[in-house]
């Protein structure tokens, strides 16, 4: 976090140009009074989450109704960052702002947004903390579109409906694509709590996205045989534990 006397570099993400606009005359009419840059603008949260990265602001101004990646979920990608960023969430809609401003976590901006609110929120950002993980979960309760993995320093967003399988090994998470593996530092049991309706649990350690299964194999081994998941689009198959050997029956095999 920046000093009380250095600039403070901003990142505006909202999927509005208008709202981007209105922000950066907002942050203009600050800066005649309180020591900031605008960095950069993202139009989404991919955008956003690529931008942070590369630009490594100090505060992001986050819009949180946005397609495809929310601002809560693209919140919850930032924390995993070495130095994340201060959020100050920017919404429209009451709900988002009462609950944030109830759990102390993060600062907010209600649209239509003033100068003086926002200048405001931008002195309180210098002793603010980074949101807890769990927080951010209670403000978006659905199930999160994409899981993120570091990798040399970066963030790599994986699209849920990508993945064929998670697997615990050791402390992290194996997430297997149809390109490749990812590591996650995730747990497997609140992964399970978060994406139920989508993935199945096959073992203790592993969860097999429904929608990837093609079908299971009886395999003849030295006792009485198991059974293991087969996989459209890929050729590795998974064991099925005998706890759980009622997915076979629930999918009809």
């Amino acid at each position: 976090m920046t000093t009380a006397d250095s600039q403070l570099g901003i990142l505006i993400v909202d999927d509005e140009a208008p709202a981007r606009r209105r922000l950066r005359d907002l942050l203009a009419d600050c800066a005649t009074r309180f020591a900031l840059k605008v960095v950069g603008e993202a139009a989404n949260g991919r955008e956003a989450l690529e931008l942070a990265q590369t630009l490594r602001p100090d505060v992001i101004l986050l819009d949180i109704r946005m397609p495809e990646i929310d601002g809560i979920e693209v919140a919850r990608h930032l924390q995993k960052l070495q130095v994340a960023p201060a959020i100050v969430f920017t919404t429209a809609y009451d709900a988002y702002a009462i609950k944030a401003f109830e759990v102390h976590a993060v600062d907010y901006l209600l649209k239509p947004i003033r100068a003086a609110r926002l200048e405001d929120a931008l002195n309180r950002v210098r002793s603010a903390v980074s949101p807890n993980p769990d927080t951010l979960s209670s403000l978006h309760p659905q199930a999160r579109a994409n899981l993120c993995a570091q990798e040399r320093g970066r963030i790599h967003l994986i699209p849920v409906a990508d993945i064929f399988y998670l697997k615990a090994e050791l402390k992290y998470v194996t997430a297997r694509t149809e390109e490749r593996e990812f590591l996650l530092e995730e747990s497997l049991n609140k992964l399970e709590q978060e994406f139920g309706r989508q993935f199945v649990r096959i073992h203790r350690n592993c969860l097999v996205a429904r929608a990837a299964i093609r079908g299971f194999e009886r395999v003849q081994d030295e006792g009485e045989g198991h059974w293991e998941v087969v996989f459209s689009r890929i050729e590795e198959k998974l064991a099925v534990s005998r706890r759980q050997q009622h997915v076979v029956r629930e999918f009809g095999r």
